[in-house]
C-alpha cells in the first residue's frame, strides 16, 4: 500500500481497530479492508490493476 501511495499520490489513513468495540464489530471479519471515499472497495486482497483504477475514478468523481 504505501508502494502505490507512493506511485499514486493519494491520502491513506491506517485505523487499528483493536480495542474499539464498535470498530471490531464492523470490521473484524473483513480485515484487512480497503475503503476509497468512505465505499468498501478491496478484502482481504488488493487486486493492484483494480486499486489503480478505483483511485482514478474517485479523483474524477471529486
Amino acid at each position: 500500500m504505501r508502494a502505490l501511495q507512493a506511485e499514486l499520490g493519494f491520502p491513506l489513513r491506517e485505523v487499528d481497530i483493536t480495542g474499539d468495540p464498535a470498530l471490531e464489530a464492523e470490521y473484524r471479519e473483513w480485515l484487512p479492508v480497503v475503503e476509497i471515499d468512505g465505499r468498501r472497495r478491496f478484502t482481504y486482497h488488493l487486486q493492484v490493476a483494480s486499486f489503480r483504477e478505483a483511485v482514478a475514478q474517485a479523483r474524477a468523481d471529486s
